[in-house]
């Protein structure tokens, strides 16, 4: 039985090889090494993504609960003003209070002021016009006073018949109480008109009678709501009112004061912006949330301290008052972070168990390949047929990839769109095919389209366009590249669009690379001089391992030992020639210069430096490209200074592409350096080639470079342009990045006639085909001494 089940899982396994690595065991072990890696990164990705959401969501829900503490405070408080304003009312339709009753009063005074006296209330005003008089009631007694300049405001607003009915909320004043503490006190006011009747007024005289007040405390208010509230083990409540003044407070000498002083008065070096920013834009506009915000201390510990706050407004005057007070439920964050500590450590045994599981299954499968790479030799070639097939239906399934692919015009009319292209729009293909973009896409896009392609038609560049668009009422965004379609004559005849929807995907982060170019062309004068000192010593190390080679026999260890110094030798030798050709400063000759050639060149010096600096690096040589006249050396220093400006650019990582091509019936050929980097602010766009004009650090450039290369291109006649898109300028969709583009004139019928001496004999096609007679391709290729030869030679090319 164990049999048969190891078996099947040698089969199993022998499936997957034969696969994947349909050619050699090599290539499948490092496919297993790669997803055993990726496996585990993954796992530990996950665990971490997890853990963190974890702790995200015990935060949230931690705060939800706070949120819910301070709105039953709130609404706890709401409801103690009601009551407040209740009795205020009631009061006010007293006969005695509306008439100035004088041996009712005291008493009616008395029997409300011992029924709210338990929220705060001090004491109990009515301020009669008519006797300027003010009946006082508080825990001292009842007694009559003159009205104070202060009592005269309350007795103006009553006045007006505009505020009859209506209740006025004070701002918190401080006021020294009888027994000498510092209280907090917000009057509660209303008009009192004569409007009720008694045995003794049985008509009512609806004359204004007075203004009523109760002066409440409003710590002791709120302290009755706030005192019990805790959040967690250590968490409590604070009040503030519409002043930003501390009503409630667990540290008392914060009462009274002002929240946005007091804290830094305490704690100097710690910046409280975050809870200045939720008490100004949230607390004091009347706003709900919760959120989190450092402070200097908790309970009797200081220090920074980081603490999550849930709050709720306490309208004083209804919803649309502006007079608001704002509730606070705070903790520490570590009153939540306890419990997350099991689910952590759940978490992490749960990633060992998966990551041992992996390890020991790669390195099962690495030992089971080991002994079967026999059999996997037959099995592969029987199965390469089949995998030929499937490499060509894996080819079909890439060119009917899920973008959508179409051809337009210079017009923008539509030539051919792929099926899932149509159905994106809902529509069948045969619907679009001979439309124009406007008939598909909005006015307001396809402008923007229009002038790209009608741009590639002018330039043979190719654009990239992120946009969106409405389908369904539904928005989509599309990132469209649009290249330039070549036909046989080297004109374009369409541009090829390909889109991507684009709308939820995260887009690449930029990664910066912080690289010294001009260091590096220090480095390769450096390098020369290097360069010609070696060379010395390498030349007595070789001229001495000559000698004694002819003095030793062939066949004793002597003679190996001295062979394997002339190999390491010779190999040093060209190492320095390399480096001595490509730094060398001799006399600028013009000559044909083989573009393809001196870019290798460059490459050659610097690509190391770009593996090293994960810069990925991109040819597209055009291998049929015509030469030019210039000098090799410079229009090297050329490609120099403008590669390793794009490796500077590109800190930390990106990708460099450089295209070579012929425009223009091949009369022009195109050089294309572009990057993936931070990219040239517009500001700076048009100083790039003014001489020292440079945007690097001190010591890491000299602003020469981009000037020098200027110059050298208008020397031959040619042209150099760049754009570029700041990282900080860059829209939504677009990607930061900078493109040189280099155009230099081919060698023309007329240079091959007046400097025929670089012709080779491959170049008769290349002759003829740009128009010289039978006679003047000779001419141009051959000298006179052969002449009757080389005739039939190109008769017979012809």
């Amino acid at each position: 039985m164990e049999e048969i089940k190891y078996g099947r899982f040698k089969k199993l396994i022998l499936s997957l090889i034969e696969l994947f690595c349909p050619f050699n065991v090599k290539y499948f072990q490092v496919g297993v090494a790669i997803m055993t890696s990726l496996l585990l990164g993954t796992v530990i990705l996950l665990g971490w993504i997890s853990t963190k959401k974890i702790k995200e969501i015990v935060i949230e829900d931690f705060n939800k609960q706070q949120l819910l503490l301070a709105r039953h405070a709130s609404s706890q408080i709401e409801n103690i003003f009601d009551t407040l304003k209740r009795e205020l009312l009631i009061l006010s339709l007293s006969p005695a209070i509306q008439y100035s009753e004088s041996v009712s009063i005291a008493n009616r005074m008395k029997i409300t002021f011992s029924s709210i006296n338990e929220y705060g209330t001090q004491e109990i005003k009515f301020i009669d016009p008519s006797k300027w008089k003010t009946y006082l009631l508080d825990y001292q007694g009842y007694i009559s006073i003159n009205i104070s300049p202060e009592e005269e405001f309350y007795l103006e607003w009553a006045g007006s018949k505009a505020n009859r009915g209506h209740i006025l909320v004070s701002d918190v004043s401080p006021q020294v109480s009888i027994d000498g503490r510092l209280r907090q006190i917000v009057a509660l006011a209303t008009p009192v008109w004569q409007q009720s009747v008694d045995e003794t007024h049985t008509v009512a005289g609806q004359k204004f009678a007075g203004t009523l007040i109760f002066a409440v405390d409003a710590t002791t208010l709120t302290g009755k709501v706030t005192k019990s509230i805790r959040s967690g083990e250590t968490g409590y409540a604070w009040i503030i009112d519409n002043n930003a003044i501390f009503l409630h407070h667990p540290v008392e000498d914060f009462i009274g004061k002002n929240a946005f002083e007091v804290r830094h008065k305490r704690m100097p070096v710690i910046t409280f912006d975050k809870i200045n920013e939720i008490q100004k834009e949230k607390m004091l506009a009347g706003k709900e949330g919760a959120g989190s915000y450092i402070s200097g201390w908790h309970s009797s510990v200081e220090g920074e301290i980081k603490k999550l706050i849930a709050y709720s407004p306490i309208r004083l005057n209804g919803g649309n008052s502006s007079r608001v007070w704002s509730v606070a439920v705070v903790a520490p964050v570590s009153e939540v972070e306890g419990s997350i500590h099991s689910v952590y450590f759940r978490q992490f045994l749960l990633q060992g168990i998966v990551s041992v599981a992996i390890l020991l299954g790669g390195a099962t499968i690495f030992f089971l390949i080991f002994n079967w790479s026999n059999q996997l030799g037959e099995e592969v070639e029987k199965r390469t047929n089949d995998l030929k097939k499937s490499e060509e239906r894996y080819k079909c399934l890439i060119e009917n990839a899920e973008d959508i692919i179409f051809t337009v015009d210079y017009s923008g009319k539509y030539l051919s769109i792929n099926n899932y292209g149509a159905q994106t729009f809902h529509k069948k293909p045969e619907d679009i095919v001979g439309k124009k973009m406007t008939d598909i896409i909005p006015d307001e896009t396809t402008e923007k389209h229009l002038s790209l392609i009608k741009n590639i038609f002018d330039t043979g560049l190719s654009e990239q366009i992120t946009y969106s668009v409405m389908i369904d009422n539904t928005e989509h965004w599309f990132s469209t590249n649009l290249s330039p379609l070549i036909d046989e004559e080297c004109g374009i005849f369409a541009v090829l669009g390909i889109t991507r929807d684009i709308t939820h995907r995260k887009k690449m982060e930029e990664q910066e690379f912080y690289y010294y170019t001009e260091k590096l062309a220090s480095l390769g004068t450096l390098a020369a001089g290097v360069a010609h000192e070696i060379n010395n010593p390498l030349a007595i190390i070789l001229g001495h391992t000559d000698l004694l080679l002819e003095k030793v026999e062939k066949d004793s260890q002597i003679y190996k030992s001295l062979k394997t110094i002339e190999r390491q030798g010779l190999s040093a030798k060209r190492i320095v020639e390399s480096l001595l050709s490509f730094s060398s400063f001799s006399e600028k000759k013009v000559e044909w210069v083989d573009l393809n050639k001196n870019i290798e060149t460059v490459l050659a010096v610097i690509g190391d430096t770009l593996l090293i600096n994960k810069i990925t690096l991109k040819r597209e040589l055009d291998e049929n490209l015509p030469k030019v006249k210039g000098s090799s050396e410079e229009l090297q220093q050329v490609f120099f200074n403008i590669i390793t400006n794009a490796a500077h650019a590109m800190k930390g990582g990106g990708s460099l592409t450089i295209v070579t091509k012929a425009t223009g019936n091949r009369e022009k050929v195109l050089i294309q350096i572009s990057d993936t980097g931070h990219g040239i602010k517009r500001e700076h766009m048009g100083k790039i080639f003014d001489p020292l004009f440079t945007t690097k650090k001190p010591g890491e450039g000299t602003g020469l470079g981009l000037s020098v290369s200027y110059g050298i291109i208008n020397k031959y006649k040619g042209t150099i342009t760049c754009q570029s898109i700041a990282k900080e300028e860059a829209k939504e969709g677009q990607e930061s990045g900078t493109i040189f583009t280099i155009l230099l004139p081919a060698i023309s019928i007329q240079d091959l006639s007046e400097n025929p001496a670089p012709m080779v004999e491959t170049d008769i096609k290349t002759a003829l085909s740009e128009g010289l007679t039978q006679f003047s391709a000779w001419k141009v290729i051959k000298t006179e001494e052969s002449l009757s030869k080389d005739t039939e030679n190109i008769e017979e090319t012809r």
